[in-house]
């Protein structure tokens, strides 16, 4: 990124976008983000419509990074729709305003999903060569997203960085959504709740730390910044090391000393989750450098962030 380019980030109460805005401070980036209405489709398209108003209007450069996205496999076909549709709308509105305002600098980041769109191919593993066969809503829109901001990028001119991202994973995942093995694990350790799995313990996953995807973020914007205008870059983010989970469980009762309280289930949504998704980023190899963070040493500090939630709510309101 220049030295007078803002950080935009859509999406910053997620995983990925908390994540982001702390390796921005720590990197001292200049960041502002936006209080979406999510729940309310029209509302969040005129939120974003008049904060893509003022920030092009008053920064000579800008990098907006949608870390957004409140769907998983499982999520309705309704809420899917809606999520493309104040994306796309999103979009549209960018693109208006850059054009009334054609001395800032905008760039694109687009967090999609790698998981989602390869889970319909076979013979892993996978590289960015390879062509997408989503095989859930959730993959087919996280598809139809990227389509959309690459047709953008062409028709206005703006770089674009597509990630496609293996499993993210670490402190301040959401422990009330249905996804998230680590941190779901860590909850069912401290509650001692069973928690269910309904695919193969043989099940191979490609699980990246997600301080270290905020890193490839920010130095992948870094990396667009001097490529050529209208660029777009996609790009795996993954560590290239598959895990299955039978030793994720193993990893974290050598963790916390004991056994997690796992129970194999059956699950219709099981058809969805190919038993073996590795990858290989062949795009920027000098980014997989910053997926450094050993496995154990990641699960341990999501312990450590689960157990600090699990006790603050665990607190008489009085005593908060």
């Amino acid at each position: 990124m220049t030295e007078h380019a803002l950080t935009w980030v859509i999406g910053s109460g997620g995983l990925l976008g908390k994540a982001v805005l702390a390796e921005a401070a720590r990197r001292e980036v200049p960041v502002t983000v936006s209080r979406v209405p999510w729940g309310d489709p029209a509302e969040s398209a005129r939120t974003l419509d008049e904060s893509a108003e003022w920030l092009v209007g008053t920064n000579p450069a800008l990098d907006v990074l949608w870390c957004a996205g409140a769907g998983v496999v499982g999520t309705s076909q309704e809420a899917l729709d809606s999520e493309l549709a104040v994306f796309t709308a999103f979009l549209d509105s960018l693109a208006a305003v850059s054009g009334r305002h054609p001395g800032t600098v905008v760039r694109l980041f687009l967090a999609s999903s790698a998981g989602g769109l390869y889970a319909g191919c076979s013979a892993p593993v996978f590289t960015e060569s390879d062509e997408p066969r989503p095989l859930a809503p959730y993959g087919e829109t996280k598809l139809a997203m990227e389509r959309v901001a690459t047709a953008f990028a062409e028709r206005s001119g703006i770089s674009l960085l597509i990630g496609r991202f293996a499993n993210l994973y670490g402190p301040g995942q959401r422990l009330d959504k249905p996804q998230g093995i680590v941190s779901q694990l860590c909850r069912a350790q401290l509650t001692r709740q069973p928690i269910s799995i309904y695919v193969s313990l043989d099940t191979a996953r490609d699980y990246v730390y997600v301080s270290d995807a905020a890193k490839m973020v920010l130095a992948g914007m870094d990396l667009l910044a001097e490529a050529p205008a209208g660029s777009v870059v996609t790009k795996i983010f993954c560590t290239g090391v598959a895990t299955t989970l039978a030793e994720i469980v193993g990893a974290m009762h050598r963790i916390s000393k004991r056994r997690p309280p796992v129970v194999l289930g059956l699950s219709g949504n099981a058809r969805f989750q190919p038993p073996d998704l590795r990858f290989r980023s062949t795009v920027w190899p000098a980014l997989n450098n910053l997926a450094r963070t050993p496995l154990p040493e990641g699960m341990a500090a999501t312990l450590r962030d689960v157990s600090a939630h699990h006790r603050l709510h665990s607190l008489p309101q009085g005593a908060r």
